[in-house]
C-alpha cells in the first residue's frame, strides 16, 4: 500500500508539472518553450524569451517550482495533510498563471 501511495504521489507531481508546462507552452507569444520547472530551466527560459523575471507570471512559475521541489523531496515522509495542502496551492497557482498569461 505504501508503494502505491508513493507512486500515486509521484504521478500527481509529474501530472502537475506537465500541466503547468502545457499552460505556458500553448502561448504563442514565447519564442522558446519551457522545458522544465527547475530554477535553472526557468531562468534559461526567462532569459531566452527576454522576460522580466519579476513579472507576475515568472513569480508564479518560481512559486510552483519551489512547491513541486518540496513535494518531491518530502513525499517519502508522513506529510499527507501537508502534501494535500501543497497540491491545492499548486493548482491555485496554476489557475493564477493561466490568468496572468492572457
Amino acid at each position: 500500500m505504501k508503494r502505491y501511495k508513493e507512486m500515486y504521489e509521484f504521478n500527481n507531481r509529474i501530472d502537475a508539472q506537465r500541466s503547468v508546462l502545457e499552460v505556458v507552452n500553448r502561448q504563442s507569444k514565447f519564442s522558446e518553450e519551457l522545458c522544465g520547472l527547475s530554477k535553472k530551466a526557468l531562468e534559461r527560459w526567462i532569459s531566452s524569451n527576454k522576460l522580466d523575471p519579476t513579472s507576475e507570471s515568472c513569480n508564479i512559475l518560481f512559486q510552483i517550482s519551489k512547491k513541486l521541489f518540496f513535494l518531491a523531496n518530502k513525499s517519502q515522509e508522513q506529510i499527507t495533510e501537508e502534501y494535500k495542502a501543497l497540491s491545492l496551492e499548486i493548482a491555485f497557482l496554476k489557475f493564477n498563471l493561466e490568468k496572468s498569461l492572457l
